[in-house]
């Protein structure tokens, strides 16, 4: 690593003093979130924090869930209102979310997938992208944040990998939907299902700016097919059985800003449009149990290489994110 990116994992983006002038814009945003973009780093190549200030103390210790947290969980495939995030966490992750979304910028080709919008109605938007805890260094610390990595070790019962993390915005007035899913409709490439989502408000997710919503024990369904992302909330019912169509009635899960809730890939879930004069910002990091195997001789995620059907899934590209791999 070289020039701005060096400088990055050297200093405390708060803190930090250099020798010389930097240029202009870095004076208008956070200096981690202009750095990033101005380097060909690959942050997939450090398996541990980067930012040692967005991490608060009480990170060291988490408190994790309680035995009524968990159990509700595995009663219902879910569990929401989790704290997770400070303010001052939110404040870098919505700076840095603001560059990565930045139309005057390009895409930055290390994205997994990145779609400005990848809603079906034109009328509408959903901005979509997978794979910033490559490029920015505040998304790539949060996979590693000792508080949700806690939980997700205690509801998979065991070590956890990184699988992919996710961005999720909903502008005011026309955010788009997303329809009815499970994850692992999306996931059949890997094997067994010991998949985990922990989906975080950057923004109050109300009912009006289109929070997520769950149906209550739909986690011990079969796998329904896979869906177009945002396209029409009544597709799932023609795959839906009597009995559950009588169950079906979801829930909303109201956030407060850096609350967190957490699903199991098979618990259906989707959101309505935003018709709030408010955003919603989401980030999405999607844990597996360590031991999970690839199930297809083509790459899991676009442009990493392939694992052979079989194999286990780790390496660079899914890092041990328990607390002993660092």
């Amino acid at each position: 690593m070289r020039g701005w990116g060096a400088l990055l994992l050297r200093q405390d983006y708060r803190n930090s003093r250099t020798i010389f002038k930097p240029p202009a814009t870095f004076l208008r945003r956070r200096r981690c979130v202009i750095i990033c973009w101005m380097t060909n780093a690959d942050l997939s190549n450090f398996h541990k924090p980067v930012l040692p200030s967005f991490f608060d103390g009480t990170d060291s210790r988490p408190e994790g869930l309680s035995r009524e947290q968990i159990d509700f969980f595995h009663q219902n495939g879910f569990i929401s209102g989790v704290p997770v995030l400070s303010y001052r966490q939110l404040g870098l992750l919505r700076d840095e979310l603001a560059l990565l979304m930045d139309p005057s910028l390009p895409p930055n080709p290390l994205f997994y997938e990145f779609h400005r919008n990848e809603s079906s109605d034109p009328e509408t938007v959903l901005f979509h992208a997978l794979g910033a805890w490559r490029i920015s260094p505040g998304f790539h610390d949060l996979v590693f944040l000792r508080q949700i990595v806690k939980i997700a070790e205690q509801l998979l019962g065991g070590p956890v990998r990184l699988w992919h993390d996710q961005l999720f915005v909903k502008p005011p007035r026309d955010g788009a939907v997303v329809e009815w899913h499970q994850d692992y409709s999306y996931w059949t490439r890997t094997i067994p299902v010991a998949h985990l989502t922990c989906w975080i408000g950057l923004d109050d997710s109300t009912e009006d700016n289109g929070c997520l919503r769950y149906v209550r024990g739909s986690h011990n369904w079969d796998l329904l097919p896979k869906y177009h992302l945002s396209s029409n909330m009544s597709a799932v019912y023609e795959h839906l059985t009597d009995e559950q169509r009588a169950a079906f009635d979801p829930v909303p899960a109201l956030l407060q800003a850096g609350q967190a809730s957490f699903h199991h890939p098979l618990t259906l879930h989707g959101s309505y449009e935003n018709t709030s004069n408010r955003m919603r910002r989401a980030a999405v990091v999607n844990f597996f149990r360590d031991g999970v195997t690839s199930d297809s001789d083509e790459p899991l995620l676009d442009g990493v290489p392939v694992i052979p059907p079989g194999s286990k899934i780790e390496g660079r590209f899914f890092p041990l994110v328990s607390e002993e791999s660092f």
